[in-house]
């Protein structure tokens, strides 16, 4: 029985966050960062439901007080209790496949981006919550990422090479192999795989959703790099590169919509650079969610993103003390499309 990874644009019930705590990295700007997660809980209320997993109900109490304080809707707000080493949902939340006409969800091993961070708790997340879902829950012993992955829907996948490949992931499997449990899992038909990329301050290997993100089966959003003087500026114009020879399956040439280049962010304490990007958005119902920097080019990217998704609200959304994390709004975040929750949740 073939299987179908369900675009993000894909009618949705709602969003899971793992929200952050005194425990997790986020603690000396635990403030600062909870201010752009109930933004976020925010405008995802005012859309759909909220699926949040607290540390225990003093955590969850405090959730909720700051999402009503915030503006969001607490009645569209669910909670489940599990531990957590970090708050990174993209990566440990469970991927949704479509399967004979029913939603299957899809716990894959999260390894903390290659044995980089400690993850074992982030790793039973989804299993120690699986009572929330309707849909059935499936343990896979391949270690992937949903920030690694993105789908058209209708049998293309796209990802990179730098981490899918990594020998800290799956280091018996090479591409071929690799296609092949993309092929079985995800029902991918054919993978486009990117070689360029590489963004100063992220530690997941060159995640697709930091890069190039498909807006529909026949458009993809990318981050562009116009600043010469800039690092980042001989990767990413390789990639565009790759990206404007890439062919949909029929054939012919994707429509692409460069995203604008946002100035150099450091960590005020390290001086590290941060992976400052736009191409980090979240679709939603009716909306895009995406991060703003504090810059110039917020705008052009809310311009760029409205010309990509018509009909969509563009939400510009602060993550400056997010991507101090290494990670932006789109890895914080994972969607949970429509029928995989009862309707008693």
């Amino acid at each position: 029985m073939k299987r179908r990874m369900l675009p993000e644009w894909a009618d949705q019930w709602g969003v899971m966050l793992t929200w952050p705590h005194a425990d997790t990295d986020w603690a000396d700007w635990l403030a600062d960062v909870e201010r752009t997660y109930f933004t976020i809980a925010r405008e995802i209320t005012r859309r759909e439901e909220l699926l949040v997993v607290a540390q225990d109900e003093a955590h969850a109490a405090h959730i909720r007080a700051g999402i009503a304080a915030n503006g969001g809707d607490t009645a569209r707000v669910h909670f489940r209790f599990a531990p957590a080493n970090d708050t990174w949902a993209r990566d440990h939340g469970p991927i949704t496949v479509e399967r004979e006409g029913e939603l299957e969800l899809l716990d894959f091993v999260f390894n903390g981006w290659g044995n980089k961070w400690a993850a074992d708790k982030d790793n039973r997340i989804n299993r120690t919550i699986r009572d929330f879902f309707a849909a059935p829950m499936t343990h896979i012993d391949l270690v992937m990422e949903g920030g690694a992955l993105e789908t058209d829907g209708e049998g293309t996948l796209m990802t990179t090479r730098r981490c899918l490949l990594s020998p800290e992931r799956n280091p018996h499997l090479d591409e071929k192999a690799i296609e092949a449990e993309l092929k079985h899992w995800l029902g991918a038909e054919r993978v486009l795989w990117l070689d360029h990329g590489a963004m100063e301050g992220d530690d997941t290997d060159s995640h697709i959703d930091t890069l190039a993100r498909f807006a529909s089966p026949d458009a993809i959003v990318y981050q562009a790099c116009d600043d010469r003087e800039d690092s980042h500026f001989e990767e990413l114009a390789a990639m565009r590169a790759e990206l404007e020879a890439f062919r949909q399956a029929d054939g012919r040439p994707y429509t692409l919509h460069a995203l604008p280049w946002p100035q150099a962010r450091h960590d005020p304490v390290t001086g590290q650079r941060l992976p400052a990007t736009y191409a980090n958005f979240l679709i939603i119902n009716g909306a895009v969610l995406a991060p703003a920097y504090d810059d110039a080019a917020d705008e052009k990217a809310r311009e760029v993103l409205a010309a990509a998704f018509p009909g969509h609200d563009i939400i510009m959304i602060d993550c400056l003390p997010v991507i101090r994390g290494f990670g932006s709004l789109h890895c914080i975040t994972m969607q949970i499309p429509a029928a995989a929750v009862g309707e008693s949740q």
